[in-house]
């Protein structure tokens, strides 16, 4: 503390604090470094071994950048720097989520659930997001992108994006969570497009309460102008609570037996609480092609028996699409001519130009 004060300490730009569980009784004098540290400008790094999840949030929410476990992975103490650095990058650059003076905004919620295993759910909501991202090049709209999907969430792996302990950290206690602790949560890609990863860790799905999420997305919408949330394919209680927020609900299904049953419970289910059955959307995802002569009659069948309409038909992208999430590519860099990935974008512009026409006749 007392190098703090001299002027040597001009010099540094970051500072890591290695701490143990040991170092729990002396958690004011922890504080007192990290508040003089922020006060020159010097970025602060915990290394923690042991420490409980409350100490960590309480120094991060005292100021301290960024969290690393020890022993450091490879690279990660590297990666924390670099995500440092990155965030003061978009913090500086007028119209970002975090940039000084930006006004709160109410931002537009968007849901993607799974009716059943391998529809397509996080495909379309990570191509969603970026789509919407993408969108408007002179006035880009800012997008943010949660993965809810606490045990088995991919869109980190879609978009070739670390799992950060950070995440952990946010969800453990969402009650005392502030935009600083909900910045450090998100990782940036390429600039334009924010997220939340699933954790590092698979947790149970009751783990987080409806009052946690009803609080991540609070600060979600209050940040950014679209946020998009790829739920887990599993009814859970706080499903209700992601329900009544949105404004869409998109729902993906194809063209079998499972997902019909599975779209007539769901609907039995939320009529059952008595849930806004009217925000449901319905996604065919591998929806047969124009040629395919008998592909509307299918079609038809499918939704007769749950009684649904289906809105949205995402064709077949084949193997690409696949290859695309296993590169952590979006399907706009790894496959821009796919029939799946036009569909996707022309499903971005007619939500942003709904969004954009209903601000415009608000304003």
């Amino acid at each position: 503390m007392a190098f703090f004060g001299q002027p040597e300490a001009g010099e540094i730009e970051f500072a890591a604090l290695a701490i143990d569980d040991s170092d729990e009784d002396d958690l004011p004098l922890l504080r007192e470094i990290i508040t003089l540290a922020a006060s020159r400008n010097i970025r602060v790094i915990l290394i923690a071994e042991d420490v409980s999840p409350v100490v960590l949030h309480q120094l991060l929410r005292q100021g301290a950048d960024e969290f690393v476990p020890y022993p450091l992975p490879e690279g990660e103490l590297e990666a924390a720097i670099g995500r440092i650095r990155k965030r003061e990058e978009l913090a500086s650059v007028e119209g970002t989520p975090f940039a000084a003076g930006t006004a709160p905004g109410d931002g537009v919620l968007l849901a993607v659930q799974g009716l059943a295993g391998g529809t397509g759910a996080t495909t379309l909501a990570v191509n969603l997001a970026w789509e919407l991202a993408l969108v408007d090049k002179a006035n880009p709209p800012r997008v943010c992108l949660l993965d809810f999907s606490l045990q088995t969430g991919t869109t980190a792996t879609y978009l070739d994006l670390p799992r950060r302990e950070a995440v952990f950290e946010m969800w453990s206690d969402t009650d005392s969570m502030d935009e600083d602790i909900f910045k450090q949560s998100l990782t940036p890609f390429e600039d334009k497009l924010w997220v939340l990863t699933a954790p590092s860790e698979m947790l149970p799905l009751d783990m987080i309460t409806p009052e946690d999420v009803g609080r991540v997305l609070e600060m979600a919408r209050r940040k950014f102008d679209y946020v998009i949330v790829d739920m887990p394919g599993t009814l859970v209680q706080w499903t209700e609570t992601v329900l009544c927020a949105s404004q869409i609900y998109f729902a993906t299904l194809e063209l079998d037996m499972r997902s019909a049953q599975n779209a007539l419970r769901l609907k039995r289910a939320l009529r059952a609480e008595d849930l806004p059955l009217e925000k449901l959307r319905y996604c065919l995802n591998r929806a047969p092609k124009f040629t395919d002569l008998n592909g509307k009659g299918r079609i038809k069948r499918l939704a007769e028996s749950p009684e649904i309409s289906i809105e949205v038909q995402l064709p077949d992208g084949g193997r690409v699409i696949t290859q695309a999430g296993d590169h952590g590519a979006p399907l706009a860099s790894a496959a821009a001519k796919n029939p799946l990935r036009k569909e996707i974008a022309k499903l971005a512009l007619s939500l942003y130009e709904v969004g954009k026409a209903d601000t415009d006749e608000a304003a």
